[in-house]
Order: C-alpha cells, then sequence, then structure tokens
C-alpha cells in the first residue's frame, strides 16, 4: 500500500454518501444477499470505493471476473465496519499498523474502548473473511479477504486473479 493510496483513501472518505442507486445495483446485483447486507453495512465512502474496486476488477479481468472474483472485490474491506472508527480515527489505526501495531492487533483488540477498536480494524482482513465465511461467500471471496494484507507469497488465491484484485485496490 503505497502512501498516494492512503492519502486518496483519505480524502475520498471525505466525501459524504454512497454510491448511486445506478452503482448500488450493479454491485448488489454480483453480491449474494448475506452478502449484500454486508456490503449495506459498510460507509458510504467504503461502498464507492468497493465499487470502483469492482469495476476495475472487471475491467481488467474480463470474463475472468465471475461472481466470487467480484464480490471479493468489493467486499475485501467488510470487516472494517467491526470497529466503527471514522474516518480521522481510521487514519490513526493505519498510522498504528504501520509502525508495527498490526503485530500487536490481538492483544489490542483484547483491550478497551479506542484501543480495541483500532485492534479490530487492523484485523479487519480475518474479521471480514470471517464474517463472509458465516454469510456463505464462496471459498476465493473469503480468501482475498484474508489475503489482502499479506505478501504474494502467502496468497492462495490463483495469482493471476490475486494480482489483478491487488491492483484495482491499490489503484
Amino acid at each position: 500500500m503505497t502512501f498516494d493510496h492512503l492519502v486518496r483513501r483519505f480524502l475520498g472518505s471525505l466525501w459524504p454518501g454512497g454510491p448511486s442507486a445506478a452503482g448500488t445495483e450493479w454491485a448488489e446485483a454480483r453480491l449474494l444477499p448475506a452478502e449484500q447486507e454486508l456490503w449495506l453495512r459498510m460507509s458510504g465512502p467504503d461502498r464507492r470505493h468497493a465499487l470502483a474496486v469492482g469495476h476495475r476488477v472487471e475491467r481488467t479481468l474480463g470474463h475472468e471476473a465471475t461472481r466470487p472474483v467480484l464480490a471479493a472485490a468489493m467486499l475485501h474491506d467488510v470487516g472494517k465496519t467491526a470497529s466503527g472508527l471514522g474516518t480521522l480515527a481510521r487514519v490513526g489505526a493505519t498510522l498504528v499498523g504501520l509502525g508495527g501495531g498490526r503485530t500487536q492487533a490481538r492483544d489490542l483488540q483484547r483491550r478497551r474502548g479506542l484501543t480495541r477498536r483500532i485492534g479490530l480494524y487492523l484485523r479487519h482482513d480475518d474479521i471480514g473473511a470471517d464474517m463472509l465465511a458465516i454469510a456463505g461467500s464462496d471459498p476465493l471471496t473469503v480468501a482475498w479477504t484474508r489475503e489482502h494484507h499479506r505478501p504474494p507469497a502467502e496468497w492462495t488465491v490463483d495469482r493471476h486473479l490475486a494480482e489483478a484484485l491487488k491492483a484495482a485496490d491499490d489503484d
């Protein structure tokens, strides 16, 4: 994740509201009913970002952008909803993560208050994957959600698909 990506995500999160009705319809047509419920829990700016990632993946992969791949593109950050953090607190949590807090995230989430919420945010990949597994998502969708911050050597998703998903998220 580049600094430019983080700045673009922050600036995008300042604009209120979610995707257009057409964008929402496009996304929901590609999500299972339980996935739609999770997607709607995401903040408006997160849903706009998710939709943009989904569209980039579809343009890149064409016919290879199957429903599970598009669901992975749109739901890879769904675990962030568990933290309940707003924009500024997310910036702080991201900085904690960049400073090595990611390795301490399990300990942080066992605490109380803001510290707990930062720990949940830093573990959004695992939390989101668990949410999607419970929702009955395809194993590919669950795997990418769990692995999207891991190094490529740890990916279990087909390398070609994973690289397209990663590039679309970092764009």
